[in-house]
């Protein structure tokens, strides 16, 4: 059975980017929301993206951006994939995919199994499950009660998050049988600069793990054929 895949979200430098790739890592998150402490600027994200984007996923994460924003910064960037980790609905979601040509992921703060249905309509390449902290979007290392995972159903590929760490990503995988698992500040010296040592242990850790009930690998050239191409924004 495969493990799940990586990404390793937070990445600011060029270093860290390589670190990631060395690792095996599925995909690296350049945070470009302005209220983040792990935030990456247009210019190192340019930088990082022009060297891996043909190696690893380059996902740019917003938090209610306009679609120009995202436009923007996709192709300023640029970047392979965008994660929404706002408000932002399912025809927003579908207009930035049809006009920037990346892969969307949709994260959503789960709070109970409510919100796991709440992305029923978001057809988006992948699901994103994080911690609902009050006042925080991500990054706050914890965890939420994974079993709820569980209810995730349907064919849009799922990446767990919240508060995973080399102490508790294999448990994790376990539970869950996730698509891949995405990590921050699990694996941090400080906001925005990796440990390397944390960085290889959660990855032996997630190698070593096998979940019971693999997803099938929808890691494939292009976009899945169930994200649609929507035509008005939410």
């Amino acid at each position: 059975m495969s493990s799940a895949k990586i990404k390793f979200c937070g990445i600011t430098s060029l270093n860290d980017a390589q670190l990631a790739h060395d690792l095996g890592a599925w995909a690296i998150g350049l945070i470009l929301w302005p209220g983040s402490p792990r935030r990456c600027t247009p210019a190192a994200g340019a930088e990082i993206a022009a060297r891996f984007r043909r190696r690893m996923e380059v996902v740019g994460v917003f938090v209610n951006p306009t679609l120009e924003q995202v436009i923007g910064l996709s192709d300023e960037i640029g970047l392979t994939a965008i994660q929404l980790h706002g408000d932002e609905g399912p025809s927003f979601c579908a207009e930035a995919a049809r006009r920037t040509g990346c892969k969307v992921i949709k994260a959503m703060r789960v709070r109970s199994r409510a919100d796991i249905q709440a992305l029923v309509p978001f057809r988006t390449d992948y699901h994103l499950l994080d911690s609902h902290v009050p006042g925080q979007r991500g990054g706050s290392g914890e965890t939420f009660e994974w079993e709820l995972a569980r209810a995730h159903r349907g064919p849009v590929p799922l990446i767990l998050s919240g508060g995973l760490k080399p102490e508790n990503v294999a448990e994790a995988i376990r539970v869950v049988s996730p698509f891949a698992v995405d990590v921050a500040s699990g694996v941090e010296a400080s906001p925005g600069r990796k440990d390397p040592r944390k960085l290889e242990a959660f990855a032996k850790e997630v190698a070593g793990a096998h979940a019971p009930r693999p997803r099938a690998d929808h890691d494939r050239p292009g976009r899945p054929e169930h994200v649609p191409a929507g035509k008005t924004i939410e």
